[in-house]
């Protein structure tokens, strides 16, 4: 007698199987659903990356070995100043040293930068501006970030960490492991910064490549979850129009006008070079509610954009 499928199993809200049983947790299966990567990047403009080898507990910032009054102190500053604050460390959680570094990151469009520093003492990172950037030039480098904080989901650990060190072996100086970005189903997931390129179910084989087209340039489309720095439903709006138009440079589609037509539908006007191409989207639910997380008790309906129409002159 064999017991129920897996997508049953999860559609019935029974227990999940443990990590040996990978193919019930929420990462693998997003992807049999073909749950919609677009349209999904979690809403940052500006980061606080700072380096804590580890281990984190589930809040990284409050239950990590960073000094409990800094880390209150810098969450609360980061909610007063919209900043998101994730912990970083290398690939292999190798600590080199006393000395750690920290990164103020702006992914606003046409404000986009890095800015680098260090700290020997915790309460050094409470001298750090969170309402704007060093006076200092940004750096020119990207960075890579990758989700393994097991503790928040295990599929962000269990895929994380195999991407990570595919990046690290390609661009090591650029690539970190980090805490929770959002949207654990879609492990592993990838940030480029300073654009805030949230990228999602990315596996070990695709870290190059999608190293090499940010480094030209350019999105890789099928994996873009969207930039962090626009709503989401201008991330749907590119995404249409970048399939339809065959359009992948990073900064193409720029949002001209953003216009709610009623309760769920938006009318996105972007800019194609010269010209306007408007994309109207409509949002709704997934069809059939499902845990959105390993740890999940509730099944939910995730939100999804359908296309409804593109015009292009």
């Amino acid at each position: 007698m064999t017991g129920p499928e897996p997508a049953k199993l999860e559609a019935a809200g029974a227990p999940r199987a443990g990590v040996q049983a990978i193919q019930q947790r929420c990462a693998p299966s997003a992807e049999r659903r073909g749950d919609q990567l677009f349209g999904t990047a979690a809403p940052v403009r500006r980061w606080l990356l700072v380096e804590r080898p580890g281990p984190w507990g589930r809040d990284a910032l409050l239950s990590s070995d960073l000094d409990g009054a800094v880390a209150s102190t810098l969450a609360a500053r980061a909610a007063d100043t919209g900043v998101r604050v994730l912990l970083m460390r290398r690939p292999g959680r190798a600590a080199a040293g006393d000395a750690r570094r920290w990164a103020y990151v702006d992914s606003r469009p046409g404000r986009e930068g890095i800015w680098w520093g260090d700290y020997a003492e915790h309460r050094e990172l409470l001298d750090v501006r969170l309402d704007r950037p060093p006076a200092a030039p940004p750096s020119t480098d990207p960075v890579y970030l990758v989700c393994t904080h097991g503790r928040h989901d295990a599929c962000c650990a269990i895929r994380g960490r195999t991407v990570a060190a595919a990046l690290a072996a390609v661009r090591p100086a650029a690539t970190w492991e980090c805490s929770h970005v959002g949207g654990d189903r879609f492990a592993a997931n990838v940030v480029a910064l300073p654009h805030g390129l949230y990228y999602g179910h990315v596996p070990p084989e695709a870290a190059a490549g999608l190293v090499l087209a940010h480094e030209q340039g350019r999105v890789v489309v099928d994996l873009l979850r969207g930039r962090s720095s626009l709503p989401a439903a201008v991330q749907a709006a590119q995404h249409y129009a970048r399939r339809e138009l065959g359009e992948d440079r990073i900064d193409a589609l720029a949002p001209l006008r953003v216009q709610r037509l009623a309760d769920q539908r938006w009318s996105v006007s972007l800019r194609c070079d010269d010209r306007p191409v408007t994309v109207t989207v409509e949002a709704g639910p997934m069809r059939t509610p499902v845990r959105l997380t390993c740890s999940s008790r509730e099944l939910e309906a995730p939100r999804v954009f359908t296309l409804v129409a593109i015009e292009a002159p």
